[in-house]
């Protein structure tokens, strides 16, 4: 393969090439689009990202033909300039900088004044004046030391505090050129105290600093960056070198960053700020304080009126609100970068709408522009400002479901339930949880985990419920006894006790100390509504839910969603403590041979039939979707210990049976690997009046509703099949249930009865099942975790993360669907499928089912729907028209 190593920002690219920023970067292809645009841009060249991706390749280094490139790319923009690189007489100095395909501000390095040494700099001064000259000197010295030869960067700030305290100044801006002189001395001296010397040679500055860059797409925040953000497959870095400009000249001279529009609210204005007599790192460093960019228009009013002409311009050429930077060199203005602005979910909502109200974009282009973590900012409450708690960040763990949570912490459901009761909010924190927090999880704002991953009891529950929630937080250790939570924080131990304020951001998976103050979602003037009525005239996929509770189904149908895709039964029997005890009475029934054990499935079915008549009747006219019995039985039952002992007291004494025939029974129920073991609709072939029990309870409360005037439509749905056997045995409990109650009844319930596609046997058979399915529901979670062999439990904590850092693995597989492993097996199973049964109903209901990646490919296999928790419908209504449209160009 040819690498393509240099692009001139002269050089002709197209709005929205998307081939052209993989290879220049944004930033690259940017600076060539304003250059074809004719703004002033200051003369340069890119280095492309796949020589980035070659120098990682071979080790960190600069391919040999590399520099002779760029040396001749030089002499253009020598020539353009009039200016030599390295010459005294006439200098030409440079910046290099990074630039990725996807925006990834401040993550990776910058090295400016590239091509300033002991010679140079006297030319410097002769040209433009002593203070300037040194003041760009100790700029490459303290920036070449830090990112190119690693020395800390407190060392320089250090003299520079020395020297500003000694003459009791306040601002860099204020040192004369005598005091610049002495700073560049004493810059030298930390390189000697550091082993270390500035190069002489300006070409050895300018490959120094290319490295460096190059260098930077690993370093850890990068890393972390791309893993918050999920930015993956990219081959690396461009390097932009760039004539440096510059807005430290003195009075006439500035630099700034401002944005087209406010990116907090959308509002349309220019929003920035400015520095006079500064180079651009001044204005983020937070030395000095900025100027509003507004201010402009009064020191510099012809300069204002021309970037206010330049930005309109790029707006409209580029069809997004921008972010840019420029800088004033005497007078002039040039045009450093552009790309699209970072924005709020609300500023996202009302620049989108605006751009089209303008004329700028079609409503299918509206749609695209605003993110789905735009919708999540929308949708559940936020920090008011994330930057200001960073220092008391303590760890990081799973983001498990989004939005923000401060409360006190305790540490058991029942603790959870008296301080709420009392009013407190509070975050519980546990170890993992398990059925017997249910009313806890209930009661807090929050859940944060020490063990488990993003399909853990805990993530699920809270993401059904719109809790935030962080889960696998190992670096935390729980002290049950004491009531602490204990943690390291430099070197020392840190212990935090119950009631103390902790705070969850379960969007970004951060643990934070303290209370946070919040802020309410806000949505105003009925934008959302406007752009979701665009949403769903522009997808194909339907979206529905899954929705456990009457309440869950209101929220889910007030959210968009189209019927419910899965209602998980077992979570009905997590609801109370009533039923927990009723489901384990009937697990201790069996072969005990008691006479309770009708009376324990009884109440089971009281119970069902009341919450699916709730949800017949909040779904009136939609569809249902309800998944039989799935966990194995150990799952409602407490872990070993105390509780377990106190449990088979009770029950033995409940029930007139012998305690330790109870505890042989419960015992028995343990399985070494119990994920693959006695579950699903094996569950229901080992105990068929399980399966008997819950259809009745189906049919008996959909013929209820119907005799309100209702209208129901009930989809029964049998998990964990593998054969058609296994189908054809629970299909006859299910039919006969159907028959005995319509005799009873005297109503005849309309339903479909299908199965989900979550073992692998079942995907490649599925021309099979479809003789005897009415309909597909892809459980990827547990498809994925079966094609992959590994724990969805264990996996995330124990070795993914290791996995996607390392690039063995692009994403989280239980994150966004494996198109190439698991998601072949949905393509079989669909085209196998619907080979038997052309019409046969396909859906979505893992986790996967909100993710808008995966979203993308399940419109692309023709899935009928998707459906995931209710308060990510809208994200899934929005992914789902995204990729309708882009299947559509």
């Amino acid at each position: 393969m040819t690498i393509r190593r240099i692009y001139p920002f002269s050089r002709g690219n197209s709005d929205g090439n998307k081939a052209m920023k993989e290879l220049l970067g944004g930033k690259g292809a940017n600076l060539c689009e304003m250059a074809r645009c004719g703004l002033n841009v200051p003369p340069g060249f890119t280095i492309t990202t796949e020589v980035c991706e070659e120098f990682h390749r071979c080790g960190g280094q600069l391919p040999d033909e590399l520099l002779e490139d760029v040396r001749k790319a030089v002499a253009g923009v020598e020539a353009e300039m009039g200016l030599k690189f390295g010459d005294a007489n006439a200098p030409l100095l440079f910046s290099v900088r990074s630039g990725a395909a996807v925006s990834m501000p401040g993550m990776m390095d910058t090295v400016l004044n590239l091509g300033l040494n002991d010679q140079v700099v006297e030319g410097f001064a002769a040209k433009y004046g002593a203070r300037f000259a040194m003041d760009c000197y100790r700029r490459l010295l303290q920036m070449f030391g830090d990112v190119v030869l690693g020395i800390p960067h407190e060392a320089f700030e250090a003299k520079l505090t020395a020297i500003k305290a000694a003459k009791g100044l306040q601002f860099d801006v204020q040192m004369d050129a005598d005091d610049l002189r002495s700073l560049v001395g004493l810059y030298k001296q930390v390189y000697v105290d550091h082993g270390q010397e500035l190069p002489q040679d300006p070409w050895q500055q300018m490959y120094m600093g290319i490295n460096a860059v190059f260098k930077s797409w690993n370093i850890p925040r990068a890393i972390k960056y791309r893993e918050i953000n999920k930015i993956t497959g990219l081959k690396g870095t461009a390097v932009n070198v760039q004539t440096m400009v510059y807005g430290n000249m003195g009075d006439t001279s500035g630099t700034g960053v401002c944005f087209t529009r406010n990116p907090a609210n959308g509002e349309r204005e220019l929003f920035g700020e400015f520095l006079i007599n500064a180079q651009g790192e001044d204005v983020v460093a937070g030395i000095r304080t900025p100027m509003p960019i507004k201010h402009m228009a009064d020191v510099m009013p012809p300069i204002y009126a021309e970037l206010v002409a330049n930005t309109t311009m790029l707006e409209k050429h580029m069809k997004d609100m921008q972010d840019v930077e420029f800088t004033v060199q005497e007078g002039k203005l040039f045009m450093l970068q552009c790309r699209n602005g970072k924005r709020t979910g609300t500023a996202a909502l009302r620049i989108a709408l605006e751009l089209e109200a303008e004329g700028l974009i079609s409503k299918d282009e509206a749609v695209c522009m605003v993110e789905p973590r735009h919708l999540d900012q929308l949708l559940h409450p936020q920090f008011e400002d994330e930057k200001k708690y960073a220092k008391d960040v303590i760890t990081r763990g799973l983001a498990a479901s989004p939005g923000a949570a401060v409360g006190r912490l305790v540490f058991s459901a029942e603790e959870a339930e008296e301080w709420a009761a009392r009013g407190e909010r509070v975050v519980l924190c546990r170890h993992e949880t398990s059925p017997e927090d249910v009313g806890g999880m209930h009661a807090a704002q929050g859940i944060l985990t020490c063990r488990g991953g993003m399909t853990s009891h805990a993530a699920v529950v809270a993401r059904g419920w719109g809790k935030p929630c962080v889960c696998g937080c190992e670096a935390l250790h729980i002290d049950l006894k004491a009531k602490t939570l204990v943690y390291e924080a430099n070197g020392q131990e840190v212990i935090l006790n119950e009631g103390d304020w902790v705070s969850l951001n379960g969007t970004t998976g951060e643990v934070i100390v303290g209370q946070q103050p919040l802020r309410k979602p806000e949505v105003q003037g009925g934008n959302l509504g406007k752009l979701m009525s665009w949403v769903d005239k522009a997808r194909r996929l339907r979206v529905l839910t899954n929705a456990d509770t009457p309440e869950d189904a209101l929220v889910a149908r007030t959210n968009g969603a189209q019927g419910i895709g899965l209602c998980r039964t077992e979570h009905m029997f997590f609801a109370t403590h009533e039923r927990i005890a009723a489901v384990r009475r009937m697990i201790a029934e069996e072969e005990l041979d008691s006479s309770h054990k009708m009376e324990a499935l009884d109440e089971l079915k009281r119970y069902q039939r009341e919450d699916f008549e709730g949800i017949f009747k909040a779904m009136d006219g939609l569809p249902v979707t309800i998944r039989l019995l799935d966990p194995p039985l150990h799952e409602f039952l407490p872990q070993e210990g105390p509780a377990m002992e106190a449990l088979c007291r009770q029950l033995a004494e409940e029930l007139g049976a012998s305690l330790e025939r109870v505890e042989g029974r419960l015992n028995g129920l343990r399985e070494v690997n119990p994920m693959m073991g006695l579950r699903g609709c094996r569950l229901g072939i080992v105990h068929p009046e399980i399966t008997e029990m819950q259809a009745t309870a189906i049919f008996e409360a959909a013929a209820a509703v119907i005799k309100e005037g209702g209208h129901v439509h009930p989809h029964i749905m049998v998990p964990l099949v593998a054969t058609t056997d296994e189908m054809d045995h629970q299909l006859a409990i299910i039919h006969a249930a159907a028959k005995a109650v319509a005799a009873a009844s005297g109503v005849q319930v309309p339903y479909k009865v299908g199965t989900m596609i979550e073992v692998p046997r079942a995907a490649l058979q599925a021309g099979h099942l479809a003789e005897r399915a009415e309909f597909f529901s892809f459980g990827t979670n547990d498809l994925t975790q079966m094609t992959f062999g590994i724990s969805r439990d264990d996996a995330q904590a124990k070795f993914l993360s290791h996995y996607t850092r390392s690039g063995i693995l692009q994403t989280d597989p239980f994150d966004t669907l494996d198109v190439i492993g698991v998601g072949e097996m949905v393509k079989i199973a669909v085209e196998r499928g619907r080979a038997t049964k052309p019409n046969l109903e396909l859906g979505i209901c893992g986790e996967h089912g909100g993710d808008p990646a995966s979203i993308s490919f399940f419109n692309k296999v023709g899935l009928d729907y998707v459906s995931c928790s209710p308060l990510r419908v809208p994200i899934a209504r929005l992914a789902a028209a995204q990729a309708a449209i882009k299947a559509k160009k």
